[in-house]
This record gives C-alpha cells, structure tokens and sequence, in this order.
C-alpha cells in the first residue's frame, strides 16, 4: 500500500449556519484514504473543546491522528467562509493558531523519508515554526507535492518560488499560476506556455491546473493532457480542488493513466462543489455514476 504525508493546517470552516471540518492537507489525505492510500497527518490543534472535536471527527473517519499536536498556548484554528453569488468562497483565516506551530520531532522525520509522497501547501509557511519544520521535512522527503494556495496576505512570491524549487508534482489553479508567473516577469496567457514556464525554472516533472467549471490541465513526464469540466450544481466549492488533487495522486501513485487519472479527479473535483463542506463521502461507484 502507498504511503503518503500530508503536512499543514486542520481547522473548522465556519460557514453562515454551521461549521465543517476542514484544512486543504486534511482534505487531500482523507480523501487519499477513500482511494485505499495508507495517508498520515501532521498538525496541530489547540487545548480547547474544538481541538478534542477535531481529534473525535479525524479518527472517526478512520485517520489516524498520532501526528496531531496539541498546542497549550495556541487555539485550533477557524477559518470563516463567506459564499459569493456564484457560491465561489473565500476565506478570512485567524492568525496566530495552533498549526502556525507544528513543532519538528523525530518521528516526523522517519514518517517522512519512508513515504511514497509528502504533501504540502504554501498557508502552512505563512508562520516560522511551522515553516521551519516544513523547510526540514521537504530536505528529506523522496518525493513532493507542492498544493500551491495562494490566501492574501498569507504568501510572499519568494516563498512560493523556494517551496516550487524543492516540489516534485505542483498543483495551482489558473489565477493561482498566472499571478506568480507574472510575478516571476513571465507575460503570457497562454496556460501551456505558463505551465511550461514553471516545468523549466523548477524541473517539476508533473504540474497540474485546475481551471474550474472548464476542467484541468496536466503536464506529466513531458506530455500535456487535458479534461472538461464536469457541469455540477454547485453547493460551494470549498474543498473541491483538495478533492480533485487528492484523487488526481491517489490515481497516479496507484499506477493509472495520466488521462483516467485526470478524468477522475475532475469529476471528483465536480462532486464535491455539488455537496456542502469539504469532505463529503463520495464513492467510486457514485464517481461512475456521475461520470457516465
């Protein structure tokens, strides 16, 4: 069985009338485990009651928690999600909380360097600690996944390019990849060419975009693939690209086509829009389905 690291925040997602569990890696390694990936945590959350909530939720999904720090000076972190008309979200994430502060300890490091893949994203890093520890993990991991996401004002260019530098496999969506190629002085619109752009200055064999309701776009191993959107009643797409990047890896560390790969995620990616919160169950059967 494959197994992958998923390193960053688990929090709550507040929406108007209630919260969902949530936190980009735990979306990617919860939804691995629905794929049959052996998929590990490391966090951290508060000594409070919606630290011991978190712990209750994550192990009842059958996850195992043994990575998750509890944090006595810092809080579990929320994060609250407003819904625009297209019920397109964004975020207003507290700051300083618990996972600002993973602290590195020496059973990360053997969890780590054993594994088929080591996840991360670029909130993470917006706090020393946690950055410090992430900076040590990606200097021993075989293989990375950089899940780029860019929340203002917790990211700077510099940042993005180093953690780039170090990845394997990088995930943006199209606003996401055209920002920092323009960041980085390279104008052009074409998304291929941007994609390529970043092929060249960080020698990633996979990069992947994600174009919304118009589908995605996959560069692995010098070929270019690409899949439509899924049309999908969209609920909110809260979780839906951590959905789509977790059943995009699973897929492919599993062996499958690039193309049944792509296929897939993107329709998992749909799914998950249509449903409220980030972690909906979903199952292959229900994925076929859909697909069909």
């Amino acid at each position: 069985m494959k197994e992958v690291v998923c390193f960053g925040e688990v929090l709550w997602d507040l929406f108007p009338d209630e919260k969902k569990l949530g936190g980009a890696p735990l979306n990617v390694a919860l939804r691995m485990k629905s794929w049959g990936i052996d998929s590990q945590i490391i966090s951290s959350v508060g000594n409070d009651a919606l630290g011991q909530e978190i712990i209750s939720r994550i192990k009842e999904q059958g996850l195992d928690t043994k990575y998750i720090q509890i944090n006595k000076k810092f809080d579990t972190g929320i994060v609250t999600v407003t819904l625009d008309q297209h019920s397109s979200a964004s975020y207003e994430i507290k700051h300083p909380v618990s996972w600002d502060k993973i602290e590195l300890q020496s059973e990360h490091k053997k969890l780590v360097s054993t594994s088929d893949a080591f996840v991360f994203g670029s909130l993470v890093a917006r706090d020393a600690v946690s950055k410090n520890c992430l900076l040590d993990l990606l200097k021993i991991a075989p293989y990375t996944v950089f899940d780029v996401n860019l929340r203002a004002p917790h990211y700077s260019i510099d940042d993005i390019e180093l953690y780039m530098s170090q990845s394997n496999f990088i995930k943006f969506n199209d606003e996401e990849i055209e920002e920092i190629c323009n960041a980085l002085g390279y104008k052009n619109n074409s998304l291929k060419e941007q994609v390529q752009f970043i092929a060249n200055k960080t020698n990633a064999h996979t990069i992947c975009v994600t174009q919304g309701k118009d589908g995605a776009i996959l560069f692995h191993k010098g070929v270019f693939h690409t899949q439509k959107g899924y049309p999908a009643q969209v609920v909110d797409t809260v979780g839906a690209g951590d959905s789509f990047l977790g059943t995009l890896l699973s897929l492919l560390l599993q062996g499958k086509s690039s193309g049944e790969s792509l296929g897939k995620a993107c329709a998992m990616g749909a799914l998950v829009a249509q449903e409220k919160g980030a972690n909906p169950i979903i199952t292959e059967t229900m994925l076929s389905d859909f697909m069909k």
